[in-house]
C-alpha cells in the first residue's frame, strides 16, 4: 500500500511539474529573446538603441546575422529566432505564401526609402531611347523600382500586375524604350559606373559615403513596403512582443534616429507622431 501511495504521488508530482513548465513555457513572459536580421542598417539600429531599452526591462537578447535575407523567415518558421527586422509586409506576405509560414507585423522601423541614382548623369532630363536602368532582381523590390521609373512617365506597369509575382514582363515602354538591367540589389550601387541610372535600395546608400538625399528621385514608399518588426501569429500578443514594439515606438528611438546624419531621409514609423 505504502509503495502505491509513493507511486501515486510521484505521478501527480510529474503531472503537476509538466503543467508548470508547459505554462511557462506558453505564458510570453519570457526574458531570452533571439532576433534575426538581414542585409540593412536595422541591426545596427537595434544594437545601439533598442538593445539597451529591452536590456532595461531585463531581457536578454541574442542577434543573429544573416547574410542573405531569404535565410531570415525559414529561421523564423522553425522557431530558431523569435522576432525579425528587415522585411516589407509585401515580402512577409509573398514569403508566408511560399513556405507557408505565419508571420505578422507588430510595429514599423525605420527605413531607407529605394531610389534614382547615377554617376553618369546629374539630371533625369538626359533619358532617351536606349536609357539603361539598373534594376533589382527580386519581385517586390523590382515593383518598387519600376513604380519609381512609372512616376516619371519613363515606363508603364501592365494592368493587374501583381508583387511577389512581379517579373520583367510586367511592364511596357511609355515615352522611351529603357533598356532594363537586372542586378541583384547589392551590386546595383557598385555598378552605377557601367549604366545611365540604377534604382538602389536605401539601406545600401546609407552603409555608403552618399546620401538618400543624393538620389535624382526618391521614392514615395507605400505602407505595404515600409519596414516591419514581424513575429510568428502565436507570439503577437504575448508581453516580449508588446515590449518590442513599445521599444520601436518610444520617444527614446526616435531621438536616437533623429540624431544621426546617415538616417535622414529615412521613412519614420507613423507612431512618433504622437510622441
Amino acid at each position: 500500500m505504502k509503495k502505491l501511495i509513493v507511486v501515486l504521488m510521484i505521478g501527480v508530482l510529474a503531472v503537476l511539474t509538466a503543467c508548470g513548465n508547459s505554462q511557462s513555457d506558453n505564458s510570453g513572459d519570457k526574458k531570452k529573446l533571439t532576433i534575426g536580421f538581414g542585409v540593412g542598417t536595422y541591426e545596427e539600429q537595434f544594437r545601439q538603441s533598442i538593445l539597451p531599452i529591452l536590456e532595461k526591462q531585463g531581457y536578454s537578447v541574442e542577434i543573429k546575422s544573416f547574410s542573405q535575407n531569404m535565410q531570415v523567415n525559414p529561421a523564423m518558421k522553425e522557431g530558431s529566432i523569435d522576432a525579425s527586422i528587415f522585411q516589407s509586409t509585401a515580402y512577409m506576405e509573398a514569403i508566408n505564401k511560399e513556405i507557408k509560414a505565419d508571420m505578422v507585423g507588430i510595429a514599423y522601423a525605420p527605413g531607407a526609402p529605394q531610389g534614382l541614382y547615377s554617376v553618369n548623369h546629374t539630371t533625369l532630363d538626359d533619358v532617351k531611347d536606349g536609357t539603361t536602368v539598373a534594376v533589382p532582381n527580386d519581385p517586390v523590390n523590382q515593383e518598387r523600382a519600376l513604380r519609381i521609373l512609372e512616376e516619371l512617365g519613363w515606363i508603364k506597369i501592365k494592368d493587374g500586375a501583381g508583387v511577389a509575382d512581379f517579373n520583367i514582363n510586367s511592364m511596357e515602354p511609355d515615352k522611351y524604350n529603357i533598356d532594363i538591367k537586372i542586378l541583384d540589389p547589392a551590386q546595383i550601387l557598385v555598378s552605377l559606373q557601367d549604366v545611365d541610372y540604377g534604382v538602389v535600395n536605401g539601406n545600401y546608400i546609407a552603409n555608403s559615403d552618399r546620401k538618400i538625399t543624393d538620389a535624382l528621385k526618391i521614392e514615395n514608399t507605400p505602407m505595404e513596403h515600409r519596414i516591419i518588426v514581424s513575429v510568428n501569429k502565436k507570439d503577437e500578443n504575448t508581453q516580449w512582443a508588446k515590449d518590442l514594439k513599445a521599444a520601436y515606438e518610444s520617444k527614446e528611438f526616435e531621438e536616437y534616429i533623429r540624431g544621426i546624419e546617415k538616417y535622414d531621409g529615412f521613412i519614420l514609423p507613423e507612431a512618433w507622431d504622437n510622441n
